[in-house]
């Protein structure tokens, strides 16, 4: 074993190494994504850097839009075995779901401009975005 995977973390280092916070650990934990760390006699957590790179791998997960049940496919197919053909099926699915909502967030983005274009501005309760949203 090298020094390097000896090395213990607390669940303070962990979420700093790692760059989530305290209790986000907490909760991959309660939800099964990160296993419980070994304690030391004192019974502090014990992490070690397999739980850093595996709480790393899920925040990159999170990142680019899987959910905490598709996370939870991918550690699974991690721990076990997988195919590269299953997870880029999986990433591409991600990324049409990605695309559709790009498009709706543009959808959202010139109705928000094309109702601010139409207001005057001013300090009259008179707004033409206020009458747009009240429509029916």
């Amino acid at each position: 074993m090298t020094i390097s995977q000896k090395r213990e973390y607390t669940r303070g280092k962990l979420a700093k190494e790692a760059g989530v916070n305290l209790e986000t650990i907490r909760f991959y934990e309660k939800i099964g994504l990160m296993p419980d760390p070994p304690r030391t006699g004192a019974g502090y957590r014990c992490y070690s850097i397999d739980h850093l790179k595996r709480l790393k791998f899920i925040r990159r997960s999170r990142e680019l839009g899987f959910t905490n049940n598709e996370v939870s496919g991918l550690l699974e197919m991690v721990d076990g075995s997988y195919a590269c053909d299953e997870v880029r099926d999986i990433a591409l699915v991600n990324a049409g779901i990605i695309a559709g909502k790009i498009n709706d967030l543009a959808k959202m983005q010139a109705a928000l401009e094309g109702m601010a274009a139409e207001c005057s501005g001013g300090e009259t309760p008179d707004c033409a975005i206020i009458d747009r949203l009240l429509e029916e």
